[in-house]
């Protein structure tokens, strides 16, 4: 009797995190799509940044973005997403209990919970502290809340897992945390729009003949010439996508306003007087157009007759 008490007495224990577990992973699962939906343009087909504070501003970062694929901006949001879904179907076989609890494949799964809640959990932190607070100075609730539930999967993963050897454990976790926080800052560092060298490494991302470049440059002086002017901000990643179409040499030629002074997000005295709401903005024949514009798109626009071989 004494047994069977204690049997469904350690069973209760292992079920209440095995259900927290599915309920948080749920939760970060519809958290990250939003941002994922949205930031794909499924949500909202925007390609300019306006000028809101807090998701708006992290998300239409540079470090909103994981990386390009065919021209489309492949959100760092879908990897939190990949990543909970990874959580739930995991946390799903142990709630419904398929294995038993004493094993191995059991014991396997809540080791993937564990190193996984790990590394999203030192990744989040990364996100908060060194991109929001010091690089963004702002705050988006998705990204906090995403990170409070990574760290909470975390320590749940400690107490259902009950893993006997915790030097084990410490020294798994501590891989885990090094490797994500060493590649971390380096992806963060890297992709600062702050850095002199970030429009030189875009604009050879992919190469251009001698032809498409000094049409590039011809373009960007005829706009110049004819006082058309970018508005940009030093957060939006829409600005450097439209930057990017121009090269490191046409750039050289452009008129471009800064909207918004460094660690700042709120457009300058310019900027409001133009009425500029949203970045990457053209103003042309006193006209403003917002939105990351193609080159072609931008020459019919200006009526350039110049060479259009971009």
């Amino acid at each position: 009797m004494a047994l069977k008490t204690l049997k469904r007495k350690n069973e209760k224990e292992f079920k209440w995190p095995k259900i927290l577990l599915s309920l948080l992973s749920t939760i970060g699962v519809v958290d990250t799509a939003t941002i994922t939906l949205d930031k794909l343009g499924v949500l909202d087909s925007s390609s300019f940044c306006l000028t809101k504070n807090g998701c708006d501003i992290v998300l239409s970062s540079a470090w909103g973005t994981l990386f390009y694929f065919n021209d489309t901006a492949i959100p760092l949001s879908l990897a939190g997403l990949l990543t909970y879904s990874a959580l739930l179907i995991i946390s799903l076989i142990l709630t419904l209990n398929i294995f038993s609890n004493k094993s191995r494949l059991n014991r396997l799964f809540w080791w993937l919970i564990f190193l996984i809640s790990c590394g999203s959990s030192t990744f989040s932190l990364i996100l908060v502290f060194d991109i929001m607070m010091n690089k963004l100075n702002t705050y988006c609730t998705f990204c906090i809340l995403s990170a409070i539930i990574s760290i909470t999967i975390f320590i749940l993963s400690i107490i259902g897992g009950k893993f006997e050897n915790r030097e084990t454990m410490f020294y798994r976790s501590f891989i885990v945390v090094f490797s994500v926080l060493i590649g971390g800052i380096v992806w963060s560092n890297n992709l600062d729009p702050a850095r002199a060298d970030r429009i030189n490494e875009s604009a050879t991302i992919q190469a251009i003949s001698a032809e498409e470049n000094q049409a590039r440059v011809d373009f960007a002086k005829f706009l110049t010439k004819n006082k058309i002017v970018m508005y940009s901000a030093w957060y939006c990643s829409h600005c450097q996508n439209q930057k990017d179409l121009f090269g490191q040499d046409a750039l050289k030629e452009l008129t471009i306003v800064e909207c918004a002074n460094k660690g700042e997000f709120k457009f300058n005295d310019v900027c409001v007087k133009k009425q500029i709401e949203a970045t990457p903005s053209w103003e042309i024949d006193n006209k403003i157009i917002s939105g990351t514009t193609s080159l072609k798109e931008l020459a019919e626009l200006t009526s350039y007759d110049g060479n259009t071989n971009f």
